[in-house]
């Protein structure tokens, strides 16, 4: 709890861990509408999958350019940039009028959102850098408690009745908060690499952990797309409950990342990404149980496992001897959003050929298959 403490008594480290905090309060509102943006358009799950896919496609269009525009205004600059167009786009998809117009709008609220993503992990790195302080995982924490936020919004569908108007309320505090503590962090820039030539050999010690971060994301991804249909279809919860799969998931996502970084200290990364991929197994085999309760305990236990794996892996990508760390949080970005990127139109088509409950044992799969590759590197790093 020692970054937490850190975060919370000082507005250095506050005000970029505010815009983690941020960037999950517009996905999560918009994931607890998902539901009723696809009843008022008349959509199929299939159609839903693909327009899903557009968000994902526009997060991964950014990345070819992300890290040299986030080098060029700087870190703390980019960050700020990123806040303001996200304001802008997280409002279009619950005002879409028609299914083209969704789909426009998801893919612009996706770059925003992936252009946001690099720039704030590159200015955690570098303040971790310059401060000698190691606040990445908490900071995910507020990523996280974003989601929370989110979540419990999802009680005031019954008062207010209006989708457009709670993004509304949502997206003018979020600007405000940022708007007041960006000057703890525009200044920040990227410290230059000095004689080296980015070469694509320097990346090879993250190649498995890419694959690892593609699984991990793509099944975050999920959670937060099709929890909701899968309490209401699959496990039959009254609509009050539809968001209660995503609330769990990330309330342990953020208990687990705020105590993530002393708990990595202790036993060190590649096994507590092991731990989390195990414990996240279990938590997919209680969701398959289809009862609401075990349902939702479910949820909270995938949230709980994988809620340290991005942030070490973030950490690790943006340290590389040789690359900016800007590129190594691309490269990271890049492959964990591939996983975004390609499980939304899968899913959507095994949830309409099949089931949701055919979703979730691929998911299942996926989470054995992160067992199984943080078991490859960790005899390899024992060797």
């Amino acid at each position: 709890m020692k970054s937490l403490r850190l975060i919370l008594s000082n507005p250095r480290y506050f005000a970029p861990a505010w815009v983690f905090a941020s960037l999950n309060l517009w996905f999560g509102t918009w994931a607890i509408y998902i539901p009723t943006v696809q009843a008022r358009l008349g959509i199929d799950k299939a159609s839903l999958g693909i327009a899903i896919f557009f968000l994902s496609l526009g997060v991964f269009t950014v990345f070819p350019f992300a890290s040299r525009l986030v080098n060029r205004l700087g870190a703390g600059r980019a960050t700020w940039f990123g806040v303001c167009a996200g304001s802008l786009a997280a409002f279009l998809p619950l005002i879409a009028p028609n299914y083209l117009t969704l789909v426009l709008s998801l893919y612009l609220f996706g770059m925003t959102n992936g252009f946001t993503d690099i720039a704030m992990n590159t200015l955690v790195t570098e303040i971790e850098k310059e401060d000698r302080q190691h606040f990445m995982s908490a900071a995910h924490g507020f990523f996280s408690l974003g989601g929370i936020l989110a979540g419990l919004g999802s009680f005031l569908i019954p008062r207010l009745g209006n989708p457009a108007l709670h993004m509304g309320v949502v997206i003018l505090g979020v600007f405000a908060v940022n708007f007041i503590l960006r000057g703890n962090y525009i200044g920040i820039r990227a410290a230059p690499i000095a004689n080296q030539t980015f070469s694509m050999r320097l990346f090879r010690p993250l190649l498995l952990l890419g694959i690892i971060s593609f699984v991990v994301m793509g099944g975050e991804g999920a959670v937060v797309d099709w929890s909701g249909l899968y309490l209401k279809e699959i496990s039959q919860a009254p609509e009050f409950l539809w968001g209660a799969g995503f609330l769990a998931f990330s309330t342990t996502m953020t208990l687990g990342r705020f105590l993530g970084d002393g708990i990595s200290a202790r036993i060190g990364s590649v096994r507590i990404v092991w731990v989390g991929s195990l414990v996240s197994l279990l938590g997919y085999l209680a969701v398959l149980s289809e009862l609401t309760p075990v349902a939702v305990t479910g949820f909270a236990l995938v949230g709980l496992g994988f809620s340290v794996i991005i942030p070490e892996l973030f950490r690790i990508g943006g340290k590389v001897s040789g690359v900016e760390s800007s590129q190594g949080v691309a490269f990271i970005a890049g492959t964990g959003y591939a996983g975004f990127l390609t499980a939304p139109p899968i899913l959507g088509y095994l949830a309409e050929d099949f089931s949701l409950r055919t979703v979730f044992w691929v998911l299942l799969g996926c989470a054995s298959l992160v067992l199984v590759a943080t078991s490859v590197l960790g005899r390899r790093q024992g060797r």
